[in-house]
């Protein structure tokens, strides 16, 4: 089963660098400006995403002027700043309302989720100036019935985080 668990999340990770490596360029581009200037990088994690505003702020090799992002300091985010939002599904209710706030104020920001295409909601896909789609619709791995489960989208999710945040320090080394 690991060795398939594997398999599967090294195509999964393939596939993010393939199809969206110029989303990741776009949100590191957009994210960088609040580190060039004198703003913050706020992130917000819905959920089980929460590991990724922690591990930007605690991890080994801390995100440059970052702050973790919750719904009641919204009203916090400056034109300066830019904003990250993870969550499992573009139809989170609780990115959805950070992201209606951002977006009614023309503040940019970034959305990371998985593209909920049997919604009639207005997704985050729709919402941010920038979306990567997760593309984890669903599970990795067969069950003994049949059914797919494995949904790691916190692993997906740090992997595209640690690709936005290789893309800002090599934008910063570039412009230092």
């Amino acid at each position: 089963m690991l060795k398939m668990l594997t398999t599967q999340l090294t195509g999964l990770f393939n596939r993010l660098q393939e199809k969206e490596e110029f989303s990741i360029e776009d949100s590191a581009r957009l994210l960088a400006q609040a580190v060039a200037g004198e703003g913050t990088i706020y992130l917000y994690g819905a959920k089980e995403m929460g590991a990724v505003p922690l591990e930007a702020m605690y991890g080994a090799e801390p995100l440059k002027q970052a702050q973790i992002l919750t719904a009641e300091q919204v009203s916090n985010v400056t034109l300066a700043d830019r904003v990250i939002l993870f969550s499992r599904k573009s139809t989170d209710p609780e990115a959805l309302e950070i992201s209606q706030k951002l977006a009614d104020k023309s503040f940019p920001f970034v959305a990371v989720s998985t593209i909920d295409k049997n919604s009639e909601t207005q997704g985050l896909d729709t919402l941010a100036d920038v979306h990567i789609d997760l593309r984890l619709t669903k599970g990795l791995l067969p069950d003994e019935l049949g059914n797919r489960i494995g949904q790691p989208s916190s692993m997906a999710a740090l992997y595209v985080y640690y690709g936005i945040k290789f893309t800002i320090d090599e934008i910063m080394a570039e412009y230092e």
